[in-house]
Order: structure tokens, then sequence, then C-alpha cells
């Protein structure tokens, strides 16, 4: 014999019902249904009894709703011709329930007795038109009462159950049934003198389990919404995977921690029997589920699930009084004990000095009165201290029975966590490490628990998620190549990125589920009005892991929002210089919360576009080398107006070209200034160790004084147009000489300059084409020939790919 409960959702329509029919009808064992009342019906009869006890009269429209829903699940069920007779038994019970609701109304209250009264009818209501349901559809159906078989004791207001009352009333009655299939309602019981009471929470699957192990049944199945237990909750993990085989012990610690679809003490009644438990979707029947038996884990995995318990406090009860004394401990529980608070998390440090304790945040003013109240005497005397809550907490839990035969699952489990910013307050293990428990802020709950699947479920695949301001020339290249490379990196570097959010200078779009790179322009034409300071606070709300802020633009005013993402554990990948080359208290200090909030900074692209030069600098130095001299050409813009400038060219034709090309910024005086140029080396003398400001750097400058005071870039090409034939000298001068106009960058002892120089014939320089980038390293190992870093140093697609491995970077930290 087998027993099926289907619960709430399961039963909440005439469509969900027909479905559980097709269930059933194909199962040749003698069966019990045990029935939850229909989806949000005992929440309605809990909010009519409370509107009554008040006197507010309007408990007869809930009254009428739940009317109207049964009267309809009839009509959608049962033929016409069979209708009568449920209807003339529903009408009855709803009559007997108005009475009892018209009785609370006009004394203004309900007892106890009363309350489990009024909830009981949505239980025997379902379960009698489900009955009546499946004997007009030709199955071999009875109903049974669940309040004629299980009996119940009522002690200081508990409701426990009389377990040899009930295994006799059970055993009776199912073993002398002829009937294939017999519907009970679950959650309703009686006590012993005849009055209805009901089981509390979880209590239709503990009718089920309380049948199973009384007529020592093959198998209890539980049917409910989801395909088994789950890894993590699916809806905050949606990379969460059903468990297919689970043990006893392990079901009831991440159904204590949240797993919603079992209540642990469903488990008790048939763990002492050995009866297994079966987690079926009644919308999904062909899935596996999820098996729970005695057997241990057989595969050997460590870590089983991950769960947690939300609205959750901390009281910490503590002071130089409490050490060495005896009873303490004894008299703090028996508090929380007597005022009828259940305690879900304890731990003590070894100094005795303290206990902390969680417990439900609905709890927490009781518990903080009562404690305070008890330990009056200790508290006025500074013995120990007055108890105050931590609130907005969880507990996060992993579970697995063979966690304590592996070491190291605590460090990794609070490693994640650390490297996500994720502040843990309390740990707890028990003995039996089945379980290992903390204590977060709520809101980091997600992020931990999507950090967590991933270090130990996924396969390793780390999931990157992007924040993009700036898809300019540079930023649209970028979302391109993301696209383009998207299942390559989840495939061989076990890289998933998403694109979470988008921004230009106008507009600006969110998808949490990741946004479709194939039509990101039309879905931010139509997006928000742009906000930096909204962009920021949309990205710490979602509080993803591995978040990345994404600077393509070249403002000052979005670089002075690296810290809001830093201080907030968000890592930051830029390819705009301003912040790197501000006052170098700035750049200190960015530095700084980078390492404080484990969120890399990176800015290769400063220097180089997509040259690996700062880079190699970093593992220079790291490796315990010392920079000496650097010497660069490090403007892409630069070296490519001067490779293509000549006698047959004019200066304002190539810089107009540089411009329409892509390889200067939107200003180009801001390259040919040599400001650039001046950021790039002040970036590299300050990686290499040396507090410098820009002011410090020298720029011998070859643009005429007029074309520097020019403010838009009109006046600036009709400037160096007027000024041609001072350029067509410079070239000149060089061109007989043999020589090359570059400009050049040097750092040498402590001091930093920028200038056009002529290259002769055989310097490294010499050579240079397009719009490529050279950088010379001398070092303490490198003092004669120089580590040589050459290579594109401009344009959108270097440069963007230059921004794609930063990103690389952090995933592979």
């Amino acid at each position: 014999m087998k027993v099926l409960k289907f619960g709430g959702s399961s039963v909440a329509s005439p469509e969900n019902i027909i479905k559980i029919k097709n269930i059933i009808s194909a199962y040749d064992d003698d069966i019990i249904i045990v029935v939850s009342a229909f989806g949000g019906v005992t929440d309605d009869l809990i909010t009519a009894g409370t509107l009554a006890e008040n006197q507010d009269s309007s408990y007869k429209k809930i009254l009428h709703k739940i009317e109207i829903r049964h009267l309809e699940t009839i009509k959608s069920l049962i033929p016409i011709g069979g209708q009568s007779k449920v209807l003339s038994t529903v009408k009855g019970e709803l009559n007997a329930l108005e009475t009892l609701l018209d009785g609370a109304f006009s004394i203004g209250e309900i007892t106890p007795k009363l309350s489990d009264k009024i909830v009981s009818y949505g239980e025997l209501l379902s379960s009698f038109i489900i009955s009546e349901y499946f004997v007009i559809s030709n199955l071999d159906c009875v109903y049974k009462d669940s309040r004629e078989l299980i009996i119940t004791t009522i002690t200081n207001n508990r409701t426990t159950v009389n377990l040899e009352k009930t295994n006799a009333n059970c055993f009776s009655y199912f073993k002398n049934s002829s009937h294939q299939i017999v519907v009970c309602p679950g959650f309703i019981s009686r006590s012993a003198d005849g009055e209805a009471t009901t089981l509390g929470r979880g209590g239709s699957d503990y009718t089920a389990a309380l049948y199973a192990a009384t007529i020592d049944a093959k198998i209890l199945e539980i049917w409910t919404d989801v395909s088994g237990m789950y890894t993590a909750n699916p809806k905050l993990v949606k990379q969460a995977m059903p468990i297919a085989h689970i043990s006893y012990e392990e079901a009831m610690e991440l159904s204590h921690f949240g797993a919603k679809v079992l209540y642990p003490p469903t488990i008790q009644p048939v763990l002492s029997k050995g009866i297994s438990i079966v987690i079926k979707n009644t919308f999904s029947p062909e899935d596996v589920g999820t098996l729970i038996t005695k057997s241990t884990n057989e595969k050997g995995k460590t870590v089983r699930g991950i769960s947690h318990i939300g609205n959750i406090s901390l009281l910490s009860l503590e002071g130089p009084g409490m050490v060495g004394i005896p009873g303490i401990s004894k008299q703090f529980f028996e508090v929380l004990s007597q005022a009828n608070i259940s305690v879900v998390l304890i731990t003590q440090a070894s100094s005795e000095h303290s206990i902390c304790v969680g417990i439900s945040a609905d709890d927490v003013a009781k518990a903080v009165t009562v404690v305070n109240e008890a330990f009056t005497f200790q508290i006025d005397r500074g013995r120990i201290k007055k108890v105050v809550p931590e609130n907005n907490l969880a507990i996060v839990a992993l579970v697995g029975d063979n966690m304590k035969n592996h070491q190291g699952l605590s460090g990794k489990m609070f490693s994640t966590l650390g490297k996500n910013n994720v502040n843990i307050r309390v740990i707890a293990q028990g003995a039996s490490e089945r379980n290992i428990s903390c204590v977060i802020d709520e809101k980091d709950v997600k992020k931990a628990l999507n950090a967590l699947h991933e270090e130990f479920f996924e396969e390793n695949v780390k999931q990157l998620n992007l924040f993009v301001m700036g898809v300019g020339n540079v930023g649209a290249k970028f979302l391109n190549q993301i696209r383009q490379q998207k299942n390559y990196l989840k495939e061989n570097l076990k890289l998933n990125l998403r694109v979470i959010g988008i921004s230009n200078s106008r507009t600006m779009i969110f998808d949490e589920g990741g946004i479709t790179l194939k039509t990101w322009e039309a879905a931010l034409a139509n997006g928000t009005k742009a906000d930096k300071s909204e962009f920021f606070e949309k990205v710490n709300q979602l509080n993803f892991r591995n978040s990345i802020f994404v600077d393509n633009t070249a403002s000052d005013a979005v670089a002075s929002t690296y810290n809001n993402y830093l201080g907030n554990s968000i890592s930051v990948v830029t390819c705009n210089k301003i912040a790197c080359s501000s006052q170098y208290e700035n750049y200190s200090e960015l530095k700084e919360l980078a390492r404080t909030y484990n969120a890399p900074f990176l800015f290769e692209t400063n220097v180089g576009a997509g040259l690996p030069i700062i880079d190699t600098l970093k593992h220079l130095i790291a490796s315990g080398d010392k920079i000496l001299k650097i010497q660069a050409v490090l403007s892409g813009s630069l070296n490519f107006v001067f490779n293509n400038f000549n006698d047959k060219t004019t200066f304002h034709d190539v810089v107009k070209q540089a411009q329409e090309e892509g390889y200067t910024e939107p200003d180009p005086k801001i390259d040919l200034s040599g400001v650039d140029v001046m950021r790039k080396i002040l970036i590299l003398a300050r990686e290499s160790g040396n507090q410098l400001e820009i002011s410090d750097i020298k720029n011998d400058s070859f643009l005429p004084q007029e074309s520097l005071d020019t403010d838009n870039n009109v006046d600036f090409f009709a400037s160096i147009k007027k000024y041609e034939t001072s350029f067509q000298d410079m070239y000149a001068k060089a061109a007989n000489k043999d020589a090359k106009l570059k400009y050049v960058a040097q750092f040498e002892n402590g001091q930093a300059s920028v200038g056009l120089q002529e290259i002769p014939k055989g310097h490294d320089f010499y050579n240079l084409e397009g719009s490529d980038n050279i950088v010379l390293f001398y070092t303490e190992r490198y003092p004669d020939q120089p580590m040589i870093i050459k290579g594109a140093g401009a344009g959108a697609d270097v440069t963007a790919s230059g921004i794609f491995a930063d990103i690389i970077r952090i995933g592979n930290f």
C-alpha cells in the first residue's frame, strides 16, 4: 500500500484536480490520498476568523469568496446529474462554518478550539469534493474523515498526537477497507473528547506520514509544485538542480533550513519504520523527483544542498559575570522556552563570556523583554550586558552526510563568501558535521546562495555579472566581442558572462536575467533616462556576486564614481585614464579600496589599449625586479598622425583622418597636446611604485599656443590649418636628418617627460608603424637590453579586447 499527499497548489483548481486523477489512475496498488485545502483557502479562513473576532463584518465577503470557489469547482468537475448530493453536503458545511464565524463576530473572540474548527473546513471541503469527483470518474474510491482516525491530546495549548489510539484506529480501518483508493483530509484531527483539532504547520504532510507509518506503507509520496528537493532554492538560484537521492537526515536539515517542500516533523513517523519518501511534481509527473531513504549518499558527494532561513535576529547574552558561573545557559534557554520562543541556532564562545542565539525576528521584541527582565539583577550590577538584538539577518547552511569526511569545506564556504564581500556574523557547526551554518545580512542571501552554489555544484563555471557604461565606439565593439565569445568562454574557460546593465549618456537598461546582446541597441533606445547615481544604486541593490562595473567612457564624472563601486565589493574595469591619472591621493585610495573590499580594479587599457603593458610591469615588480627607466611611444593616435604626415599631406587632414577612424579621443586636442601621453607615463610611473602628480611631468608640446587655447573642435582644426607651415618645417627638419618624428614619453630617476623627438635610424622606435605603441622597460634584470612590448596601441577593437582581457583576469582570480 502507498500513501500519496497532494498539497494546496496541487489542488488549487479544477484543472489541477483532473491532473491528480490522471496520476492516480495509473496506480495498481491500494493507495491512501491525503489532500490539503484548495490553495489559499486556509489563509482565507484565518483572515475571516480574525475579521470576525475584531467584529469586522467584511468576514462575510471572505466567506462568500470561499463559497463561490468551492461551488464553482464542483460545477467544473461533477456532471450536472451528480451535482445535487455534493452541492447539498458542501452547502451544509459552509452553513456550519458561517454559524461559527457569526458566533465569533457576536462575542468578539475566537478561542484556540474555535480557531481549529474554522480552519479545518478547508481540508474537509476539498477532500470531500475530490473524493466525489474520483467516484464519479469510476475510480474505486471512498472518503474517510481523518478526525475519525487521528486522536490528539492538548497540553499547555500544544496539540500532540496520541500515537497509541491513532495507530489502532488507522490499522483497523485501512486493514479492513475494501476500496483501492481512500481519500482523507490532511491537517485535521480530533481530541479524545471529540473536539476538532489541527496538526499545525505541515499538518497535511504529517497526516500522510502518520498513515504511512501505521500501515507500513511501501512509500510515502509527497506531490507538490516542484520536482523534488533542490540543491538550492530555484527561485533564488536559477542553476539549482533537483537532488535525485538524499538521506532522511539530509532532508531534515534542508527542510529545517528553508526547503519548503517538506516540514521536518513529517519525516519522524516514517523514519523509525525505514519507509522511503519521494517528492514528486503534480505538474510534471514524469520528472524523477527526490527519493528520501535511510541509506546514505552512495556516490560520496559532500555537500548535497544549500539552504537558508530568512527573517532572523540574533540575541547575545554576554558579560564578565557569566564566566565560570553554572546555570547561566540553563536560565537563558528556560526563559526563552517559557516564552514559547524557538531557538534556531546556538553558538557560545569557549571563554564562556557570551552565548549567542538565532531566533525568528517575529519573536525578538518579546525575547528581549523576557531576557532582560530575567537577568535584571545581573544587568543592574554590571555582570551581564543588557540584551540588544541584531536584526535583518538570515542563516545560510551547507548540508551533507559526507561533509564530516572531507577537510576544508568550512574554509571553502567562508572563503567564497568573503570573496563576495558577504560578512559573516556567526558560525555554527554540529558535532555530526552534517551542517555548517552561518549568519549573514538578509540583503546578501541571494548573492551568498548563488556564490556557494557556483562553488559547490556548477562544475567550476564562474558567473560574471557586467554593468557597462559607455557603448560608443569601444563599448559597442566590447559588447559584440562578448556575444561572439560567450560560448567559448563557458566551454573552455568555465566563465559565464552576463551583461546585466547598460548605459550611455541618454538612457540605461537593466535585466536581472541578462540583456540579449543581439538586440541591446534597440532595448537601450527604449530605456529609462540615464543617471549615474541611479545606475550605481541599481547595481548595488541587485547585489550580484562577481559584479563588474565596466567604464568605456572618457568621463571625469564617471571616473569619480569608482570609489562607490569598489567600496561595495564591485570590481571596476576601465579604459578611462582619468581616475588613475588624477591626484595621487585619489589613485591610492582606489587601490586601497580594491584591496580592502577584494574588488579588482583593472585598467590595462589605460596604457597601450590591448597590449599587456601594465600586467607585465606588475609581474616584474611582484617578482622582485626594479624599474630603472621607461622609454615609450604611448600614443597610437600620435604615432598614426606622424607616420602618415609628410610633405604630400597636410597635418590638418591627417589629424582629421585619425579622429574619423577612431584613433584619437573625441576631442583630438587631448591626444595632440600630449595630455593623454602624460597620463599614461604617469600611470606607469605610479604602477612602478613612484608618487608622482601630472604637474610633475615636463611636457614639450609641439602645438602652437593658439591651438592649445581652443575650447572646441571647430576652432582647434581651424588653428592647426593656420599653422600648417610650421608643421611642415618640423617634418622637413627630421627628414633631412633621415629621422622620423615620434612623440616619446620617458621616466627615469623619478623624473618624467613627454615630447616630440627626432628618432634616428637604428633606434627601436624608428620602424614603429601605423598606430603601434612600444614600451622599453629597463630594469635591474634588463639593464642593457630592455624588455620590449610592441603592438597596436589604438583603435576600438584592440581597446575592447583589452577590456575583455581584464574581465577574464577577474574571472580567473
